[in-house]
């Protein structure tokens, strides 16, 4: 027997009152509060023998077993993990289409990569009717050959409210192809909210509408200098008048995207939002950090960095996904501290105005680790994720099947995915899974190459182990 390599403490007397530790496994996702002498049972694994421990610490050690936190052996566990992420691959429970629908915006947000602000709209892609329908048969099919539980269906952009035509078109297509195979169908759409109107609500909501995510860079100032239209004028208040006349119509999440310049500005955003009369309407508030596009420094570029923006051949960036969109973007991290570090902060100022928030621990694997989970463009080629949308050498096929040498490359490369295989023994692979993707393809030249972000993982469970011993107190 030995300490299962997916164990991770935090000592209660470094944050709360006690003497106890938490323990959680990431494989087995179990969360304990035990004594000092229990949690030091797994140190003792290392050196003492079977037998030299007493029949009550041998019942202790039982029930780790049982949780995950002992295993027999590490070469069983590391083939534990290896059919864990074939499971995750190859599973046909839900079906995981993002279509999106324009690459058009009406925003002009400074940190956007989509970057020609001045005429983007007339140039950058839209997806027609025509193609819409192709894309429809394209998933009927999948519905067909995967016959799945469950049907997800994402719109996002761009702003998908641009094109509402074929937001409607394939929603009800959709549902009704699910509804004669008897699959559940949801529809999200994730918005910078501007368009959002209760029509649009009431017209997706027949066709099993989810919920809609809507962006919020900071309190009114801070997010009207991020996100401003493209004549330069606020969106703040226009978006909280849509989130008012249709909260208690759906589901509603608020995301945002923070910098050094505008972290600090997100306190004041909760309270706000905490004071609203559809306070309580709100799902979920997660923020992120931005991604940005790395800037050549004159008299050359960063070191051993190559800017990874491509461009057409008249020099305009090519069409990309929304920043929106997590993982989306091009960025050199150089302060990955301080983001971990205000990740951290800003989950614990959320959940003090009663959010519900992610944890920051069970954050994967993403939907590039699944077989079924697809993104479309609005030419119909197809991507393994959002984040990739910005480059078509990433395409990984397309939805009228044709093929070329190119997309057989990139759909071969995210077949082998795996960057995790370098983490070693990281406690943090089954949420991780090595990070993300475009982030290390952009970083780091190599979609296979983790891209750590381990200390943020690490104030995820100090966050799970104070919440633990909270409601442990209030219990006792």
């Amino acid at each position: 027997m030995q300490p299962s390599m997916f164990n991770v403490r935090v000592p209660l007397a470094e944050i709360a009152d006690g003497d106890d530790v938490f323990l959680m496994n990431t494989f087995t996702d179990a969360q304990v509060i035990v004594s000092r002498d229990v949690a030091g049972l797994l140190d003792r694994l290392t050196s003492d023998a079977e037998g030299g421990f007493t029949s009550e610490e041998q019942s202790a050690l039982a029930t780790l077993s049982e949780h995950g936190f002992v295993v027999s052996d590490r070469q069983t566990e590391r083939g534990r993990v290896e059919a864990f992420f074939r499971d995750v691959r190859e599973d046909t429970e839900q079906l995981r289409v993002t279509v999106l629908t324009t690459l058009q915006c009406n925003f002009a947000c400074d940190y956007c990569f989509q970057g020609d602000h001045g005429d983007y709209n007339k140039f950058a892609d839209k997806m027609t009717l025509e193609t819409a329908g192709r894309v429809a048969e394209w998933i009927e099919e999948r519905l067909d050959m995967v016959a799945p539980e469950s049907f997800v269906l994402t719109l996002f952009g761009g702003e998908p409210l641009l094109n509402l035509p074929v937001a409607y078109y394939l929603s009800e297509r959709l549902w009704n192809a699910c509804t004669a195979r008897g699959v559940r169908m949801l529809v999200n759409v994730i918005t910078n909210g501007l368009l959002l109107t209760p029509e649009v609500v009431d017209r997706l909501a027949p066709f099993g509408l989810n919920g809609v995510k809507i962006t919020l860079d900071g309190d009114h100032d801070t997010h009207n200098r991020m996100r401003p239209l493209r004549g330069g004028q606020g969106t703040f208040d226009k978006i909280i008048d849509n989130v008012r006349r249709v909260a208690g119509k759906t589901r509603i999440s608020i995301g945002g995207n923070f910098d050094q310049t505008s972290v600090d500005s997100y306190p004041a955003l909760l309270d706000f939002l905490h004071g609203q009369e559809f306070a309580d309407k709100l799902n979920r508030v997660a923020f992120k950090p931005i991604i940005r596009e790395p800037k050549p420094q004159p008299p050359k570029g960063p070191k051993g960095l190559i800017p990874l923006t491509a461009v057409a051949g008249d020099g305009r960036p090519l069409n990309g996904t929304c920043m929106t969109s997590a993982g989306a973007g091009t960025s050199i991290c150089d302060n990955c501290n301080f983001l971990d570090e205000k990740m951290a902060f800003l989950r614990d100022e959320t959940k003090k105005r009663g959010f519900a928030t992610s944890d920051g621990v069970h954050m994967g694997p993403c939907e590039i680790h699944r077989r079924h989970a697809h993104t479309i463009g609005p030419d119909g080629s197809l991507y393994a994720c959002p984040g990739f949308t910005g480059d078509k050498q990433q395409s990984t096929g397309h939805i009228d099947g044709r093929h070329d040498e190119g997309r057989t490359r990139a759909a071969t490369q995210f077949e082998v995915l795996a960057a995790w295989k370098e983490c070693n023994d990281c406690a943090f692979i089954p949420v991780c899974a090595g990070g993300c993707s475009v982030a290390a393809h952009t970083e780091q030249g190599s979609m296979h190459r983790p891209n750590c972000h381990k200390t943020s993982f690490e104030a995820g469970v100090v966050s799970l182990a104070r919440d633990a011993a909270r409601e442990l107190a209030t219990v006792n």
